[in-house]
Parts: C-alpha cells; structure tokens; sequence
C-alpha cells in the first residue's frame, strides 16, 4: 500500500503534475486557510458563542422556574394535608363534644342536650369556614405568585420589559387556565 507521499518521494515531478491538475496555487492556497480559519474564529466569537450562551441561560432560567413551581406546588399540597387535618382534628372535637353531650344529656333536660348539639354543629361550621377560608388564601397566594412568574418568565423569553397593562393581561390569562 503506498501513500501519496511515498509516490511523490519516488516521482520528483508528480507533486508539479498534481498542482498542475488541480490548480493549486500556493500563495492563494495559504490565504484560503488563513481567511477560512478567521471566519470560524469570528464565528465562533460574535454568533455561535453568544447565541449557545443565551441558550443554556434560558434553559437555567426555565429549570429554575419549573423548580419553583414544583416547590409552589408541595407548599399547596402541605397546606391541604395541614387543612385536612386540622378539619379531621376540628371533626374529632366535635364528635367528641357531641358524644359528651350524649353521656350527659341523662342527666341534663332537653335544653341543655340541644344547646351542646348546637355548640358542636357551630365549632363544625367554624372550623370547615375556618379551613375554607386558609384554602382560598391559600388558593389565591399561589395563582398570585403564579401569575408572577408567568409574567417574569414571559418578560425573560421575551426579552421585552412588560408594562402593568401586559403584566394583568398575562396573569388573567394564565389564571384562567389554572383556575380550569
């Protein structure tokens, strides 16, 4: 197997006939390579450079919100469990009081049996009120901080600074689509 520079070891004419077929020109040669080794150094510095490193700052930015709202959405979950058990205790305090209420109402007249049910039934009505309430704050908190993220995010894709007007069009908009 002989290599090209065997061959031309061999025939001190055959690299002339190889320029000679394909033309090569070694002064225009030299600055073909110098001319195309700065286009990719220019390249690379004002295009690829900057367009690669605005692309991993967006793929940060959107990894951090995806972050934040996973983290949005266990504080959601935390205050439901902490909501339900705060009923399931409010609902074992009043079956507990209406048990009582039943012991006692042997020895106690009608009056006083009915005001203990009443009094139960009102702690009942205050806690569900009560953790309806811590809900819908609740409710309201999050699709507020998501609202504002929505805006921040689009804000940074965009790049444009967004004015109060767009800022509520954007947070209407994508509360709405929570809210389904």
């Amino acid at each position: 197997m002989t290599t090209f520079f065997a061959v031309v070891a061999d025939q001190p004419g055959a690299f002339q006939t190889t320029k000679d077929t394909f033309g090569l020109n070694g002064p225009f040669f030299i600055a073909q390579v110098i001319n195309f080794f700065l286009v990719m150094f220019v390249l690379k510095k004002f295009a690829f450079g900057p367009i690669q490193e605005m692309l991993v700052q967006r793929r940060t930015r959107i990894q951090e919100g995806e972050e934040k709202l996973k983290r949005i959405e266990k504080q959601l979950a935390d205050s439901e469990a902490n909501t339900a058990a705060a009923i399931a205790r409010a609902n074992e305090d009043a079956v507990r009081l209406i048990t009582e209420a039943k012991e006692g109402a042997a020895a106690f007249s009608e009056q006083k049996s009915q005001e203990a049910i009443a009094n139960a039934q009102g702690i009942l009505a205050k806690a569900e009120a009560a953790g309806n309430a811590d809900r819908e704050r609740i409710s309201i908190e999050l699709k507020r901080e998501f609202g504002r993220l929505v805006a921040a995010t689009t804000s940074q894709v965009t790049g444009k600074v967004l004015t109060d007007e767009d800022q509520s069009r954007i947070n209407e908009d994508a509360l709405s689509k929570v809210g389904n």
